[in-house]
């Protein structure tokens, strides 16, 4: 009889189910904005150009080798406040001020308090805003949206 597995570094063990972490306990770091809460943030994400060339000789294997790494912006929604801090980052953009900032999201524990995965946004800074649309009829909250662009990203 063999002795059992033991679990591995993260707790997961075969045979062993994990639950994955939840998607809507999240908080955004911005240094220097204090009343940044956001109800939704679009996935951080990168991908790797492949560039492709063939070798002399005749040969008709495309080779691909790694090009340029590209960031997709970073979308996040929240609700309209009397704060102006994220609205002032933006105009401050848009005068041609730009202020980066070093931006991170993390995941929280469904305890509200335990870090368990965390994004940083290197070089962040606003490159879009929009208002939320006003409705006399609607009873929804008002929520603005504000689009980040960023030079790279890490995960810790």
């Amino acid at each position: 009889m063999s002795a059992p597995t033991p679990p591995a570094a993260n707790g997961a063990a075969p045979g062993t189910f994990v639950d994955p972490y939840r998607s809507y306990n999240f908080k955004l770091i911005v240094p220097g904005l204090d009343e940044a809460h956001f109800t939704e943030c679009s996935a951080p994400s990168a991908r790797i150009e492949a560039i492709e060339y063939r070798s002399g000789g005749g040969g008709q294997v495309v080779h691909k080798v790694p090009g340029r790494v590209e960031y997709d912006d970073l979308t996040l929604r929240y609700g309209l406040t009397q704060s102006r801090q994220l609205f002032d980052w933006f105009s401050s953009a848009a005068r041609g001020a730009v202020q980066r900032q070093n931006v991170s999201i993390v995941l929280l524990d469904s305890d509200d308090a335990t870090e368990r995965v965390r994004w940083d946004l290197i070089n962040a800074w606003p490159r879009a805003w929009r208002g939320s649309p006003l409705n006399a009829s609607s009873q929804e909250i008002a929520i603005e949206t504000l689009t980040l662009v960023f030079e790279s990203l890490d995960r810790n």
